[in-house]
């Protein structure tokens, strides 16, 4: 690997906060490009990169794969231009690749309650486990590398919040409900079966005998895809993601304000927020429909 891309690897780490498997994207994306030229990354040309994305995008690459791409390769070069290694930004000619209006996907109320009732329908370990992960990924939004990785500190005191650290190492008050709070405390009362057998104690909410200490991502999410089968639902419409989405777009249906949203999923703009506004739509409708003083009047011919 070029010592300018684990240079500018530490800095992401260092200075930005960023995570393992942000660092481990980054890597891989940098890379992928450098070994599509001939000669050093860090002297790639404006040319090298548009013909680099031409050809992604000519292969098939979605193009908010190719964006994100580019969003890295940004970073990398401006980083080189700050610390001299260049006296140019290849990447300040080149346009992002132009994307569609992605909305998210999301389950409706009715399947959310669908997965809760078949995780509550049995009462093994296996099940209380799944079942709080289930009600707090659905109750605070959390992203999925949020949720692994809660410390046990941050529910031991059975508090209407909970304190995440999220993208950027930054922190952030997220509240849960009664549900959720009743479902960890069920959990909680078996949770020293899933702490490995060879430690004592351990400071993760959802350990695990792997070697990161804590339940994993896929883990979770092939979890989940069980029980979409057992709920009568498809699996592929059934991810951690797609509960974040679903907590998300519910939240807003039910009257919750977009800044608010915002500082429940921790993000840094608002306007990565404004992807849900596609309920509004909806909820205005029904308010009009509801609230005007001329509502379901038949007006006359």
């Amino acid at each position: 690997m070029s010592r300018y891309i684990e240079s500018f690897l530490d800095m992401m780490s260092a200075e930005r906060g960023a995570s393992l498997h942000t660092l481990d994207a980054y890597s891989r994306d940098i890379i992928g490009f450098s070994e599509s030229i001939d000669g050093d990354v860090a002297r790639a040309t404006s040319e090298q990169l548009r013909d680099y994305f031409e050809g992604i995008l000519a292969q098939g690459l979605r193009p908010r794969t190719a964006a994100r791409r580019l969003s890295c390769l940004r970073q990398f070069f401006q980083f080189l231009f700050a610390e001299g290694v260049r006296d140019d930004d290849p990447t300040s000619v080149l346009d992002s690749p132009r994307q569609g209006l992605r909305l998210p996907k999301y389950l409706g109320e009715g399947e959310v309650d669908l997965l809760l009732e078949a995780a509550r329908s049995k009462n093994t370990p296996a099940a209380l486990r799944l079942t709080a992960i289930l009600e707090l990924l659905y109750a605070s939004g959390l992203r999925i590398s949020e949720l692994v990785s809660l410390p046990l500190a941050a529910v031991v005191r059975e508090r209407p919040v909970i304190i995440v650290r999220g993208k950027g190492n930054k922190e952030r008050m997220v509240p849960i409900g009664a549900p959720a709070r009743a479902a960890i405390a069920s959990y909680l009362k078996v949770r020293q079966s899933f702490v490995p057998a060879n430690a004592k104690s351990s400071c993760w909410l959802f350990p695990s005998r792997g070697i990161v200490g804590h339940v994993s991502r896929d883990a979770v999410a092939k979890s989940l895809k069980g029980l979409a089968i057992a709920a009568g639902i498809a699996p592929a419409r059934v991810s951690p993601h797609v509960l974040r989405h679903s907590f998300a777009s519910h939240l807003l249906a039910h009257g919750a304000d977009l800044r608010s949203l915002q500082q429940m999923l921790g993000h840094a703009d608002i306007s990565t927020t404004q992807i849900y506004t596609h309920v509004l739509d909806e909820r205005l409708r029904r308010l009009v429909e509801t609230n005007h003083p001329l509502a379901g009047l038949k007006m006359p011919d």
